[in-house]
This record gives structure tokens, sequence and C-alpha cells, in this order.
């Protein structure tokens, strides 16, 4: 059983959710994530989610595959875990990496279990299991992207994950088809198929602007979608960084020379 938190979202562009623990209470994060916490809040470093949930074998041995498969998704093989050891309500508050908006996701209402990209996970009430959704098809795995290792969040607590820009949910009936820029996409239920296609039409894929995958998502389900993924926005601020050479006059170097810099 995960633990029962209380949160509350503030914010509009740059979100942080505070959560608020009864004594004994925990919830865990990504290292990093941390904001701010009130004095009976004590911060320990776990192995693994803290949770037996997803791990086969259990015990030591399970903790490690579980641990193990985090490491595939990038992430670290610890996280950090946030107890409320005072004698009344304490809070702790988790901030956005960057603009957009934090999700949150009761698992009770999606069956346990939501799938997500692997850089989306902000924090959860513990209990909830952070583990690796594999993909049968080995192009999803070799081709898709950003994120086509995916995150699978279960239990019955509550999660937060976190977008860029926007956020779209799109309730998807059986057979219904949706396709979506493979960075887009930000979490589905445990029902939507997924897979990667191959964007057809080589001057499409070579001069179209766009990648050379898309990611096909067929209902019934909940897919949740976000305007920018940070790899578009990082990238475009990369375009337009200064890099001393003059950017915006069409003197450039001389322009300085001119104005005594």
């Amino acid at each position: 059983m995960s633990h029962e938190i209380d949160y509350k979202i503030i914010g509009a562009e740059m979100q942080i959710v505070e959560v608020e623990l009864d004594p004994r209470e925990s919830v865990i994060a990504e290292a990093g994530a941390m904001m701010f916490m009130e004095s009976g809040i004590q911060m320990e470093t776990i192995f693994g989610d803290g949770s037996d949930q997803g791990q086969s074998g259990g015990g030591l041995m399970g903790k490690l595959m579980g641990a193990g498969k985090r490491l595939i998704t990038g992430e670290s093989l610890f996280m950090t875990m946030y107890t409320n050891h005072g004698g009344g309500k304490q809070k702790v508050a988790f901030a956005a990496p960057y603009p957009g908006k934090i999700i949150p996701m009761d698992l009770r209402n999606f069956n346990n279990t939501i799938i997500c990209q692997k850089d989306s996970f902000l924090c959860a009430a513990r209990g909830v299991s952070v583990g690796i959704d594999f993909n049968r098809k080995i192009g999803v795995g070799l081709f898709g992207g950003e994120g086509f290792i995916m995150q699978k969040l279960e239990g019955d607590g509550l999660a937060f994950v976190h977008a860029g820009g926007m956020i779209v949910k799109k309730d998807l009936m059986p057979g219904e088809m949706l396709r979506v820029d493979t960075g887009c996409l930000v979490a589905l239920t445990r029902s939507v198929h997924y897979d990667i296609q191959f964007v057809k039409g080589i001057k499409s894929a070579i001069f179209g602007g766009e990648g050379l995958f898309f990611a096909t998502l067929t209902g019934p389900g909940t897919v949740w979608l976000q305007s920018i993924p940070f790899s578009r926005l990082a990238a475009r601020i990369n375009q337009t960084a200064p890099t001393g050479k003059g950017e915006g006059s069409i003197l450039g170097g001389l322009g300085n020379l001119l104005d005594g810099d």
C-alpha cells in the first residue's frame, strides 16, 4: 500500500508541487528535485525506489534488478526519500526542471499503472514502484528517439510527472489511432498500444523538418501530450545562444570595434 499524501500545485509556467505529509509518511523523488522542506522532514538516499512492487524475486537480488532497470533509462541507481519525523503535518516541495506543467496522477484511477517518458517522473508517494517498460518490438527501443525506453509507474498511490509547455489529454476509443512526434508523448495508460513508424517518403524525412520516426498510439486508453519537449527547447536555445561573433549586428565584429568593445 502506498502512503496517502496530500498535495497542492503552485504556479503557472514554472510550477512546484507542495506535498503535505502526516507523521511517518514518505515521498520519493529523483535527486535534485527538492525545492524546500520543513524542519520535521528528514531526507535519505535509498537504493531503488523503496518499494518491493515490480521487483521480481524480492530481497537484495530483486532490489538490484529493479535499480538496474533505472540505469537503462539513464537514471541513477538511487533515489531520495523524504519522511516526516515530526509530531504534526510537515511539507516538502518539488520544483519543475523547466517551464511546463506538473500532472498529478492517482494510479488507482488507471489500473495501478502509468507508462511515461523516462525524464518526466518528478516524485511519488512511497510505495509507488518506478521501473522500466519493455516494448516487444526492438525497433521501439532502437529508433524511438526521446523516451521510447519508457518508465513504468506502478502502485495505488499518487505520482507526479512533468511535461513541457501545454498539456493535451486525449482519450482514445478502441481502435482509434493517433500519430505523435516521439518527443511530444508524455504518458499513456497501460491499455494503449504504442509503436514506432518510419516517416514515409525520403523528401518528407529529410526536408520536412520533423523527425525520421513518429509514435503510433492505438486505443483504448488515455494519453498525455506536451507541446514542447525539453530537447526541442534546448536545441532552440543552443541555436540562438551568443557565440561571441556579433550575432544581431550586420557589422558583426566591426560593429563591436566601432562601439569600443
